[in-house]
C-alpha cells in the first residue's frame, strides 16, 4: 500500500472502478494524495500489477462490519445430551423422545445415551434395542451422525435435524368451543362447551307464596 509498493509500473483503477492507465507507482501515489485517498495493490500477480485507489481505513472498516455482522447471523449449533436407562418405561421414553424432537427444533445436536449399571452390562442388547426404537420415531425429522456404539458404560448415539424438516405447528384450540370462566381465586380458565343440543336446558323453577297457597287449597 502507498509507498510500499515496489513494482516499477502498476495498472491503476479509481475509486469508481475507472482505468486510469499504466504508469509508474510515484505518478499513481500523487494522484492517490490529490484525492485524498490510498493506493492499494489488489492483484501483485498481474503483469503489471494491478493498484486501486480507496479509503483504506473506511475499507478495512466496513470489512469488518460486514465480519461481525455475519457472526451475528451465525446459528451456534449446541450439543445436548438426553441420557436414559435400560429399563425407562415407555412413557418416559415417549417424554424424552419429545425433548428431542425440541432440541431439533432449534437446530442443535443431541447425544442420546444409554447408561448401564452393574449387571445391566450384560445386556447391551436392551440399550441397542431402545436407541433404534427411538431412532425410527426420529425418521423424517433427525439424521443419524454416529450410530449405537458403546463407550464405557454408555452406549450412545448423535442425532441431528434433518434437512428440510419443519416442526409441526402448535394448533390452539377453536375458540367457538372455549369460554373462559373465572375461579374463585381469580384465575381464567377454559373448558369446552357442550355441543350436544339434544337435550334441552331444564328451565328454572320460580315459586311464591300465592302458588303455594293454590297448592294447599287444591290439596
Amino acid at each position: 500500500m502507498n509507498e510500499r509498493i515496489r513494482a516499477r509500473e502498476v495498472r491503476l483503477i479509481d475509486e469508481n472502478g475507472e482505468m486510469i492507465g499504466v504508469m509508474p507507482p510515484v505518478r499513481a501515489l500523487d494522484i492517490a494524495r490529490e484525492r485524498n485517498l490510498d493506493l492499494v495493490e489488489i492483484s501483485p500477480t498481474a503483469n503489471p500489477p494491478v493498484c486501486k485507489l480507496m479509503d483504506y481505513g473506511r475499507f478495512k472498516y466496513d470489512q469488518a462490519k460486514k465480519e461481525n455482522e455475519a457472526r451475528k447471523n451465525q446459528k451456534t449449533i449446541t450439543l445436548k445430551e438426553i441420557r436414559m436407562r435400560p429399563r425407562t418405561d415407555e412413557h418416559d421414553v415417549e417424554v424424552k423422545t419429545r425433548k428431542i424432537q425440541e432440541f431439533l427444533a432449534e437446530g442443535d445436536k443431541v447425544r442420546v445415551s444409554v447408561q448401564f449399571r452393574g449387571a445391566e452390562m450384560r445386556h447391551p442388547d436392551i440399550g441397542r434395542k431402545l436407541l433404534d426404537g427411538i431412532a425410527d420415531v426420529l425418521k423424517g425429522s433427525a439424521v443419524i451422525e454416529k450410530t449405537p456404539s458403546m463407550e464405557g458404560r454408555m452406549m450412545s448415539m448423535i442425532v441431528s435435524r434433518a434437512p428440510g424438516w419443519e416442526p409441526p405447528k402448535k394448533q390452539a384450540a377453536s375458540p367457538e368451543k372455549l369460554r373462559s370462566n373465572t375461579t374463585a381465586n381469580g384465575k381464567v380458565t377454559e373448558t369446552q362447551e357442550a355441543t350436544d343440543s339434544s337435550t334441552p336446558p331444564k328451565p328454572a323453577l320460580v315459586a311464591d307464596a300465592n302458588d303455594a297457597a293454590i297448592s294447599q287449597a287444591e290439596s
